[in-house]
């Protein structure tokens, strides 16, 4: 599906792809889950990283809200960072979770994607798509930082997923 142009594609979406990426960790063995290691990164070494990553950026989007919202600036990406280190900011995310188990952090994405989920419905298509429409949001719409954290965050993930499936088979081969 192409990028959401409206309430309802951002919505299913986001929901769609969050499901099939869960549904793709549960085809993974319950040792690949917790003790896995993906071996081709350089960052996530495995499924709880890619999870914990997915997780912070949610609340990133939060906070970016809520901030902006009040009419102030929020600091986007994170305070002390902009989009050319977001690779340094990514490494400090990973950092953090680095102590939280898997169990944990499904729990943590869950409670966050549902937030998230929460923020777009409190808002008609026009808030969420018309360009310019919060000073916060500089030149692109609300709904563009949404789809950013969600459905193509996911894609991502799917990607990272679906890589890391694929070099197990070898490996059993």
């Amino acid at each position: 599906m192409p990028r959401p142009k409206n309430k309802n594609e951002l919505l299913e979406l986001s929901n769609s792809n969050f499901n099939k990426m869960l549904e793709l960790i549960e085809t993974f063995g319950k040792e690949e889950i917790i003790n896995g290691k993906i071996p081709f990164e350089d960052r996530d070494k495995n499924i709880r990283d890619i999870l914990a990553h997915l997780h912070h950026w949610h609340l990133m989007m939060m906070d970016w809200y809520k901030v902006g919202m009040s009419g102030e600036k929020p600091n986007i990406p994170a305070k002390g960072y902009t989009f050319r280190t977001v690779p340094a900011l990514n490494q400090e995310i990973w950092e953090k979770y680095q102590t939280t188990d898997y169990d944990e952090i499904l729990k943590m994405i869950k409670k966050s994607f549902l937030e998230v989920q929460e923020l777009i419905n409190q808002h008609s298509d026009n808030e969420l798509f018309e360009k310019k429409k919060y000073k916060w949001t500089g030149t692109t719409s609300l709904g563009s930082y949404l789809t950013s954290a969600t459905s193509s965050h996911y894609d991502w993930a799917m990607k990272k997923l679906r890589k890391y499936k694929k070099a197990l088979k070898k490996e059993e081969k």
